[in-house]
């Protein structure tokens, strides 16, 4: 398999992961050689080593991903954090032994491939002159994450209970820095059991988009995983969630000047206004789930007076669309 060995780097937060080639377009971790059935997680102990943990890279598309492994309480070691990838379709089975699975049985699409994070992992973009547009990602719950949630285990609770009306959930929280500092965060519920019908509670089972074109420009990003189901040690519910996909637009730093279109107020309650460089053809609100939610067409304008009527509260994206290309900003609905 294609693997190259580097001095990794614990970031203090996590495990980064570089991009080094402005073409990429997305990444979904098929040109990964796996045999049937399988995983890689650092265990051949092929990485550097360095008082017992074994630091790793995999290259996926244009994109390095760091991993360690850890012998130093012994043989045979256990994956320590950073990512994995993996084909295992393993569903059904319950506990640790099948933490290197998706709940999906599959990478998006059905494809055979995709990847296994720990918790609090680092992406961090490395491009000289270059600022990746990030356009989405694609998340899925592990199998081993999404058993103990839904039946419990001999270390983390059944969510909701007995009763099943314990209110508990699973989230990702998702950062967004630039230039070291952090522009904005969003949290997608893994599982959700808050609801005061018990029937609308649920444990993502299928790959879910998350929409993160609103937090551009953006350098780097931290993943931090938090459950209602803690102990004195920490997070009972097992710290792990699969990627299936990335999608980033790399521009120069002089496009994303030259892209921007103005939006103010920003924050704004009733209307916003946009005034741009081209004319603007198109308009669309897209919610995080980047589910469109109101869309102008023929606005044949460089100005335009946007309502926001009838919108909830929180954070969408405002995309314009002109004949030369498309331009993403966030909007916050007060």
């Amino acid at each position: 398999m294609r693997k190259n060995y580097k001095n990794a780097l614990l970031f203090g937060l996590g495990l980064m992961l570089s991009i080094t080639n402005i073409n990429a377009q997305y990444t979904n971790f098929q040109d990964l050689v796996l045999t049937p059935e399988s995983f890689w997680d650092g265990s051949d102990l092929s990485g550097t080593h360095n008082s017992g943990i074994f630091s790793s890279e995999f290259i996926s598309g244009d994109i390095t991903f760091k991993n360690e492994f850890d012998t130093s309480w012994g043989a045979p070691g256990y994956w320590l954090g950073g990512f994995a990838y993996s084909n295992i379709t393993d569903n059904t089975t319950e506990g640790p032994s099948n933490k290197h699975s998706a709940i999906t049985g599959s990478g998006e699409n059905n494809l055979p491939n995709y990847l296994v994070s720990t918790n609090n992992s680092y992406i961090k973009f490395d491009l000289p002159g270059n600022i990746p547009n990030l356009n989405e990602i694609v998340i899925t719950n592990s199998t081993y994450a999404y058993w103990s949630m839904k039946n419990g285990d001999g270390f983390a609770k059944k969510f909701g209970g007995t009763s099943g009306d314990e209110q508990d959930w699973f989230k990702i929280t998702i950062y967004a820095y630039y230039m070291n500092t952090i522009k904005d965060s969003v949290d997608f519920y893994l599982a959700d059991y808050r609801f005061t019908d018990n029937s609308n509670d649920y444990i993502v089972d299928t790959w879910k988009t998350i929409d993160l074109s609103s937090f551009n420009p953006i350098d780097s990003l931290y993943f931090s995983l938090s459950s209602t189901d803690n102990s004195m040690w920490g997070m009972n519910t097992p710290a792990f969630f699969c990627i299936g996909r990335i999608n980033e637009t790399p521009v120069s730093v002089a496009e994303i000047d030259e892209n921007r279109f103005e939006l103010f107020p920003n924050p704004a309650s009733d209307n916003v206004y946009l005034k741009s460089k081209d004319l603007i053809n198109r308009i669309q609100i897209l919610d995080l789930s980047g589910r469109i939610v109101k869309a102008i067409n023929n606005v044949n304008s460089k100005e335009f007076k946007l309502s926001l009527s009838g919108l909830n509260s929180g954070v969408y994206s405002i995309q314009t669309e002109t004949n030369e290309k498309k331009t993403t900003q966030r909007l916050i609905k007060q």
